[in-house]
C-alpha cells in the first residue's frame, strides 16, 4: 500500500489522526496492563485486550466512514437523532439494566450500550444547528437562548436522573458552545446565576433525602417495618427522583471531608477506589514503574476504566500523565483551528462542541483519579476500556475529521479578531 492510498484512507486533519493513534497506543498498553482482574476471572490473559483492540478497530472504521459524510447530512439527521435519543432515554429509565444502583444500560440484540452517549452527541448537534441558524453580525439572536434551553433541558433532565455527572458535563459543554456562539452575555449571566441556585437546591435535597450508611439498618420488628413501608409508599415520587441520593451523598461527604486520615486508619474496604488510586499515584515515584509493572491494578476496582489514569501515572510517571493530558488539550486547540477555517457556522460550532465534549470528560476523569473531584463513572475517552462509548467517541472524532476536510480558509479571516472568526458565515 503506497503513500497515496494511505492518504486517501486517512483523510482530514493529520494532527487529529496523530492524536488518535497516540491515544490508541496508550490505551492498548494500559488496558492490557490494568485488566488483571478480568483475566483472573476468565483465565485468558489476551481476551480483554483483544476485545478492546476490536472495538478500537470498529471505531477506526466508523471514523473512516464519517469522513465521507458531508456536513449538510449532519443537519438532516439531527431531528431523527433527538427523537431516537428521547425514546432510548425513556426506555432506560423504565427497563434499563442497573449498574451500581443506576439504570444506565440497554441491551439490544445482545449489545449493551448507554443511551446517554448517543444523547450527548444529539444535543450538541441540535445546539450547533440552533446557534448557526440564528447567528447575526452582532451575535446570536435572543430567541436562540430559549430554544437551546428547551432542547437541552429535556435531555439533561432525563440523563441526570440516572447519570448526574454526565448531565453536568453536558451542561458545561452547552454553556461553552453558547459563549462561542456569542449568545448575549446577559442571558448567559442569568443562566449561570439560576444554575448556581439550582445546584444549591439539588445539593441541599441530596443531603436531606440521602441517608448515611448507618441509617439504612433493617427494622427491628414487624411494626417498625410496616411504618417504614408506609413511609416509602407516601414518598414514592421522591424516592424515584432521588433513588441515587444515598450514593451521591456518600460521594459528596467523602470529597468535602477535611478530616485528615492517617495511612494506617484508611478503610480499604469502604474507600477502596480512592485509597488504591492514591497508592498507585504515590508509588509512581515521579518517573513511573514502567508499562505493565503496576501493582495497584490488582486491587483498584475499574482500574481499566474509570481509574485508568491512576494506573497511567503509576506506570508512566508524571511525564506520561502530562503527555496524556496534553494530547487532549492539543485536540481542543486543533479543533478550534479547524473551526476558524470553516466558511459556515454550523460545522464550526459542531466541531467545537464535540471537541469540548470529549476534552471536558477527559479532564474530569483525570481530576477524579487524582482526588480533585468526587468519584463518578466517567471513563477516559479513547483510553479506558469500554464498549459502545469507545465507538461513539470515535464517531465524534470522525465528524471532526469530516469537517476538517471541507473547512476552507475564509477570506479576510486573518484580519479578523478571534472572537468574530467562528460566528461569520
Amino acid at each position: 500500500m503506497n503513500n497515496k492510498t494511505i492518504g486517501n484512507i486517512f483523510k482530514g486533519d493529520k494532527v487529529i489522526w496523530m492524536i488518535f493513534f497516540f491515544l490508541c497506543m496508550i490505551s492498548i498498553i494500559e488496558v492490557y496492563s490494568a485488566s488483571s482482574s478480568l483475566t483472573y476471572k476468565t483465565g485468558n490473559y489476551m481476551a480483554p485486550v483483544i476485545r478492546h483492540i476490536g472495538l478500537l478497530g470498529l471505531g477506526l472504521l466508523t471514523m473512516i466512514c464519517m469522513l465521507k459524510v458531508k456536513c449538510k447530512f449532519f443537519k438532516i439527521v439531527t431531528p431523527f437523532m433527538l427523537g431516537l435519543s428521547f425514546i432510548l432515554l425513556l426506555w432506560v429509565l423504565v427497563a434499563g439494566q442497573s449498574t451500581n444502583g443506576a439504570s444506565r444500560w440497554i441491551s439490544l440484540a445482545g449489545i449493551n450500550f448507554q443511551p446517554s452517549e448517543i444523547a450527548k452527541g444529539a444535543v450538541v448537534l441540535a445546539v450547533a444547528q440552533i446557534l448557526s441558524a440564528m447567528q447575526t453580525e452582532h451575535g446570536a439572536e435572543k430567541r436562540a437562548f430559549k430554544y437551546i434551553l428547551i432542547v437541552s433541558g429535556i435531555f439533561v433532565t432525563l440523563i441526570g436522573l440516572e447519570n448526574l455527572s454526565t448531565a453536568m458535563l453536558l451542561c458545561f459543554t452547552i454553556l461553552c458552545m453558547m459563549i462561542i456562539g456569542r449568545v448575549p452575555m446577559r442571558q448567559i449571566g442569568k443562566l449561570v446565576g439560576t444554575a448556581l441556585i439550582a445546584i444549591c437546591i439539588i445539593f441541599a435535597s441530596i443531603m436531606i433525602v440521602g441517608k448515611d450508611k448507618g441509617d439504612t439498618a433493617k427494622p427491628e420488628n414487624s411494626l417498625t417495618e410496616k411504618v417504614v413501608q408506609d413511609e416509602k409508599e407516601e414518598t414514592g415520587v421522591v424516592d424515584k427522583l432521588f433513588h441515587r441520593a444515598d450514593t451521591w451523598k456518600a460521594r459528596i461527604d467523602k470529597w468535602t471531608s477535611s478530616k485528615t486520615i492517617a495511612p494506617e486508619d484508611v478503610d480499604l474496604d469502604k474507600d477502596a477506589q480512592v485509597a488504591h488510586a492514591n497508592i498507585a499515584i504515590a508509588s509512581s515515584n515521579i518517573a513511573g514503574n514502567g508499562p505493565g509493572n503496576s501493582v495497584e491494578r490488582d486491587f483498584l476496582s475499574q482500574a481499566y476504566s474509570d481509574f485508568i489514569y491512576a494506573i497511567i501515572i503509576e506506570e508512566m510517571g508524571i511525564e506520561g500523565a502530562i503527555f496524556v493530558a496534553l494530547l487532549y488539550i492539543f485536540l481542543l486547540f486543533r479543533a478550534g483551528r479547524i473551526a476558524n477555517r470553516c466558511e459556515n457556522n454550523f460545522p464550526a460550532f459542531l466541531c467545537m462542541g464535540l471537541a469540548i465534549l470529549l476534552v471536558i470528560q477527559a479532564l474530569f476523569n483525570m481530576l477524579v483519579a487524582v482526588g480533585l473531584a468526587p468519584v463518578t463513572g466517567q471513563p477516559l475517552p479513547l483510553i479506558s476500556r469500554g464498549g459502545t462509548s469507545t465507538v461513539i467517541n470515535c464517531l465524534y472524532l470522525g465528524i471532526i475529521l469530516s469537517i476538517s476536510r471541507t473547512a476552507k480558509k475564509k477570506e479576510g479571516a486573518q484580519n479578523m479578531p478571534n472572537s468574530d472568526k467562528i460566528a461569520v458565515a
